[in-house]
């Protein structure tokens, strides 16, 4: 299956593509720090604390940060 699993992402899986696609030291940050308006202006970290779903914030930081966020990663 890849990557990909058809609506689903695994919390693992949703780290390990942040990482890849910002780096380790920069992921850490963007999940800490920045603020999303999709996620009702949480950060990624807030957003899965509260209960959000993995699929939902990892589509949010793929809108959020297209450029940064390679194909084989969305």
């Amino acid at each position: 299956m890849g990557s990909h699993y058809y609506g689903r992402v695994r919390l693992t899986d949703f780290w390990q593509r942040l990482e890849l696609a910002f780096g380790a030291g920069y992921a850490e940050s963007v999940a800490t720090d920045q603020t999303l308006t999709e996620l009702g202006g949480r950060t990624i970290r807030e957003a899965l604390a509260s209960g959000a779903e993995t699929v939902t914030v990892w589509r949010a930081v793929v809108r959020a940060y297209p450029d940064r966020i390679p194909a084989r990663l969305r």
